[in-house]
């Protein structure tokens, strides 16, 4: 089965992620070996396009989670529950009480 998002074949993760952002990731991500002239004009190609749409820095945030909720049982496979702290009450055991 095809997937498509509007005319756009979705072959890869990737394809989806960029079809999905309407950018390529190396823009956001960068790229192995690139000059320090490249990253700046990447960096500002990026300001400009978060300056025209604003609402996207939400819609990056809620593929990421929705990504993590879904492959979560994966990524985290192997590592056992970690243990919460005991709840402390702000006072040490040491601490001396105020005089009254």
């Amino acid at each position: 089965m095809k997937s498509f998002i509007g005319h756009h074949q979705v072959a890869t993760d990737t394809d989806y992620l960029e079809l999905t952002l309407g950018t390529p990731l190396e823009l956001w991500l960068g790229e192995e070996g690139e000059s320090d002239e490249e990253r700046a004009a990447r960096l500002d190609a990026a300001r400009d396009i978060l300056a025209d749409n604003p609402e996207l820095i939400d819609s990056v945030t809620r593929i990421a989670a929705e990504a993590i909720e879904t492959h979560a049982p994966v990524l985290f496979h192997g590592l056992s529950r970690l243990s919460r702290p005991a709840h402390s009450t702000g006072r040490s055991a040491t601490a001396p009480k105020a005089a009254a």
